[in-house]
C-alpha cells in the first residue's frame, strides 16, 4: 500500500498531469503498493503509462466484522490523460489535499508596530504565537512552566518519587497538557484552519502519516521534539519567549488591557493579549473573577482511568487478526446513556484513549490528586487505559452543595482531588480498584497487576465519589461490558480520579473573539472553555491570531 511518507517526496509537483481523488477503495491488511497500484488502474481503466503516481492521502481501519478487518482508503491519481468519464467513487480534484497551504491572513506583509502577549505555551498559545510572528507581528509568549526538556524532568520525579512541582507538571509547561496525553489530532471540529495546523506540525517533524490516517497521533516522545522544534523556529522569528513567568494580573485601562503583571512585578504593555493558559490554571482564573471579567459555570466530566493489558483490548477488537503488524495497538471508544432523575439520562464515557500507553500522575495543587494517561509514539505498551467519565453540570454542583458561583467547578474538583489525595495516604499515588470489584461495591484490596507510577494503592473508590456519580459511573462500565466483550474483566484496574477533562469553566466572548466587558483580551483554547484537544485548541489560537490581524489590517 503507497505510504504518506512517499506521497510527501510527491506531492506538490506541477505540471504533473490531471488530478483525481478515489474514495471508499478497500485495501485488505496484506495488500502491497503494486497490488493496490494495479486495482486501481484497472478500475480507472487506463493504460499504466498514463499513471504519474497513485498516493493514499486517507486510511481508515474498518473493524466492524472481525472476520474482515481492512482499510478504508482514498487514493489520489496524477494521470497523463484525462478521464472519459468518472466511475463512481472517482472526482476530479484541483490539487493534493496532502499539499500544504498557508492562509492568506498569515502570509507576512513586512513588520509591524503591533505587539501582542499570549499567555501559555500550550497549542492554542503556541499556534496563535507561530501565525502572529509569521505575519510580522512582534509577540511576547509567556509560560508559567519550564521549558519541555525540564518540565520532563520534573514530571520524572513525579512519578518515581511523588514529589510536586506545582508550576511544572503534566498541566503545567511548554506544550501544555496535551503534550503528555499521546498527542491525538483527532478533532470532530470542521474549520478551515484545520488542515494547516496539521501540515505544520509536519513542518516541525511530525510524520506524515498524521495527514492520511482517521485518527492521528504523534506520541508524547515525539511531540516533545516538535514543540521543541516550534520553539526553535519562533525564537528565529524574534519571539519574545519567556519560561517560569507567570501572569498575576492584567492591566486594564477604560475597560481595554494594556498588558500584564507577572508575579515577578515586571508590567508588560501590548495592544492585545491572547488568554491561553489551559484547563488547569485556577488561580489565574480566580484572579480574572475578581478583575471582573465576565465567566460562567459550565458542564464537564469527571471519573476514573481503566486499565486493562493491551492484549486484551487487541483481542476483543480485532480478533484472531490482533498483533498484524499493520494494526498496531487497538483503540475503543464507548459511550453510555444512564437513567437519571435529574438529567433524564446522564452520559458516561471514554475519554482519551491510550493504547499501549501508562496512567500518569497530573495533580497541579498540594494536597489534591489527579491522574491523565499517556502513550508514546509507537503504543507499544503492556496496558491500555482510558478515561471513563460521568457527565457534571452546574445543577448537580449545586445539589452537591457548593456556592453558586462561576467557579464552583473548581470547587467541586477539587473538593474530589483532595478525597483522591487521602484515599492514596496523603500521597501522589493512584487510589484503585479492581474494576470487578468497583461494579461489585465489594472492596477486597486486591488489584490486577499495573505498572501505575509512583504507586496504586488499593482503596474503595465508592469513598471518593458521591452516589450520584458513583452510581451511573458503575452503570455505565456495566453498559461498556455489554457493547465491548471483555471489557469487565478481572485484569483491569480504575484508578482515581480523572477531573481534568475539559475546563470548568467559559470565559465568554463577542464574535470578534474578545472578552465582552474587556476589549483587546482574546480568551482561546480549553481554558476559556472553547476547545477539546490538541487540534481544536490549535485552531482556535489561530482564529483569535486571525482577528487581531483583521483588526490591525482594517
Amino acid at each position: 500500500m503507497p505510504s504518506p511518507a512517499s506521497a510527501m517526496a510527491i506531492w506538490p509537483q506541477p505540471d504533473q498531469g490531471v488530478l483525481y481523488a478515489i474514495s471508499n477503495v478497500k485495501v485488505e491488511l496484506d495488500d502491497d503498493e503494486n497490488t493496490v497500484t494495479t486495482r486501481l488502474i484497472t478500475y480507472l481503466g487506463i493504460n499504466p503509462e498514463h499513471c504519474a503516481a497513485i498516493v493514499c492521502v486517507r486510511r481508515a481501519i474498518d473493524a466492524r466484522k472481525k472476520s474482515h478487518i481492512h482499510f478504508v482508503c482514498t487514493y489520489e491519481v496524477s494521470l497523463t490523460c484525462t478521464l472519459s468519464h468518472l466511475p463512481a467513487q472517482v472526482r476530479e480534484i484541483t490539487h493534493s489535499s496532502l499539499e500544504p497551504e498557508c492562509p492568506d491572513i498569515f502570509k507576512s506583509s513586512g513588520k509591524t508596530k503591533t505587539h501582542v502577549i499570549v499567555i501559555g505555551a500550550g497549542p492554542a498559545g503556541l499556534f496563535a504565537a507561530l501565525s502572529l510572528a509569521e505575519a510580522g507581528v512582534r509577540v511576547t509568549l509567556l509560560e508559567r512552566g519550564k521549558p519541555v526538556e525540564t518540565r520532563m524532568r520534573d514530571i520524572g520525579r513525579l512519578r518515581s518519587r511523588g514529589e510536586l512541582n506545582p508550576e511544572s507538571n503534566i498541566c503545567f509547561g511548554e506544550g501544555g497538557a496535551g503534550t503528555y496525553t499521546d498527542g491525538k489530532l483527532y478533532t470532530r471540529i470542521k474549520h478551515p484552519f484545520l488542515r494547516h495546523v496539521l501540515h505544520s506540525f509536519v513542518r516541525f517533524g511530525a510524520k506524515p502519516d498524521i495527514l492520511v490516517d482517521a485518527h492521528p497521533h504523534l506520541g508524547t516522545d515525539r511531540l516533545v521534539r516538535i514543540v521543541r522544534n516550534m520553539r526553535q523556529h519562533l525564537l528565529g522569528l524574534g519571539v519574545d519567549y519567556r519560561f517560569e513567568t507567570r501572569v498575576d494580573n492584567l492591566l486594564v485601562h477604560e475597560n481595554a488591557v494594556s498588558g500584564v503583571r507577572t508575579a515577578k512585578g515586571e508590567e508588560i504593555t501590548a495592544d492585545s493579549v491572547i488568554l491561553a493558559t489551559g484547563h488547569s490554571a485556577r488561580d489565574t482564573f480566580e484572579r480574572l473573577h475578581e478583575l471582573g471579567i465576565k465567566m460562567e459555570a459550565k458542564a464537564f466530566a469527571v471519573g476514573v482511568r481503566a486499565e486493562h493489558p493491551q492484549e486484551l483490548i487487541n483481542r476483543n477488537q480485532y480478533g484472531r487478526m490482533a498483533g498484524h503488524a499493520r494494526l498496531g495497538a487497538a483503540e475503543y471508544k464507548l459511550t453510555h446513556q444512564v437513567p437519571d432523575p435529574y438529567l433524564n439520562k446522564r452520559g458516561v464515557y471514554s475519554f482519551c484513549m491510550c493504547p499501549g500507553g501508562l496512567i500518569v500522575p497530573s495533580p497541579t495543587e498540594t494536597g489534591g490528586m489527579a491522574v491523565n494517561g499517556m502513550s508514546n509514539a509507537k503504543r507499544a505498551g503492556a496496558w491500555a487505559n482510558s478515561g471513563i467519565v460521568v457527565q457534571v453540570t452546574p445543577d448537580d454542583i449545586l445539589r452537591h452543595g457548593i456556592e453558586d458561583h462561576p467557579l464552583m467547578g473548581i470547587s467541586f474538583q477539587r473538593q474530589l482531588e483532595t478525597a483522591t489525595f487521602k484515599a492514596a495516604g496523603k500521597r501522589y499515588a493512584a487510589p484503585a480498584m479492581r474494576l470487578v470489584d468497583f461494579i461489585a461495591k465489594h472492596p477486597t484490596g486486591k488489584l490486577a497487576p499495573t505498572r501505575v507510577k509512583p504507586e496504586a494503592v488499593a482503596a474503595d473508590l465508592w469513598n471518593i465519589f458521591p452516589d450520584w456519580l458513583g452510581e451511573p459511573l458503575s452503570a455505565g462500565i456495566k453498559g461498556f461490558g455489554q457493547k465491548m466483550r471483555g471489557f469487565i474483566s478481572t485484569e483491569a484496574n480504575l484508578m482515581a480520579s480523572e477531573t481534568r477533562t475539559s475546563s470548568p469553566l467559559r470565559i465568554e466572548r463577542n464574535e470578534a473573539m474578545q472578552s465582552v466587558n474587556i476589549s483587546g483580551l482574546y480568551p482561546v483554547g480549553e481554558g476559556a472553555g472553547y476547545a477539546g484537544g490538541i487540534v481544536s485548541a490549535a485552531v482556535d489560537g489561530l482564529k483569535a491570531a486571525a482577528a487581531i490581524l483583521n483588526t490591525g489590517s482594517s
